[in-house]
């Protein structure tokens, strides 16, 4: 069962001692400081401090301050607290301590170093490999293969043309079709070799 200490009587019994106004150097406020705690799941008590302003602004509470095993170890050590010690304590409470973001995992985009200035470098192109298999589109009609091979791009149809090898590349010239013929000459190519 949890007891929060600053919703009854206790908190009274741990405010002794703190009744010396702070002053707060980051907003010129004066503050007073009550003592706090309250019985944690484990049995042990968890203690810390609220900032009260003279002003009726909104109290300010700090974190966790302290752990003690018992309530009794609590309140002697709230009644031990200095007002240098409140002073730092509310200090930490006004200014919280910057969030630090763990570093992105950052992989680099190349896998070696540029090369050395005047140096050209190799350009790698990319070889398109055929991004439909007219054999087993063939396999469901003619018709439907026509009807996919004409939503391609140029560049997918001689791929396909050449990663099937449906035409000897030594007697046509795959750059001078059009796209209709392109997708005659794979119709008629996947056809004929079906058939064989």
């Amino acid at each position: 069962m949890s007891t929060d200490c600053c919703r009854n009587p206790i908190a009274n019994r741990l405010g002794r001692g703190l009744e010396t106004p702070i002053h707060a150097p980051v907003d010129a406020r004066i503050y007073a400081a009550q003592a706090c705690g309250r019985e944690r799941a484990d049995g042990t008590w968890e203690g810390w401090l609220e900032f009260v302003p003279h002003d009726g602004s909104i109290v300010l509470r700090s974190q966790r301050e302290t752990t003690q095993p018992s309530l009794g170890d609590l309140e002697y050590g709230a009644a031990g607290l200095s007002p240098v010690y409140l002073e730092g304590a509310l200090e930490r409470t006004l200014t919280p301590r910057p969030v630090v973001a763990e570093p992105a995992d950052i992989r680099p985009v190349y896998e070696e170093p540029a090369p050395p200035e005047g140096a050209v470098a190799p350009v790698a192109v990319p070889a398109t490999e055929p991004v439909l298999d007219p054999f087993s589109v063939y396999a469901r009609g003619e018709e439907l293969l026509s009807r996919q091979l004409g939503a391609l791009s140029h560049r997918h149809l001689r791929a396909i043309v050449v990663g099937y090898r449906l035409a000897e590349l030594s007697d046509v010239d795959l750059d001078a079709l059009t796209a209709s013929e392109l997708i005659g000459l794979i119709v008629g190519a996947v056809r004929r070799r079906l058939a064989a």
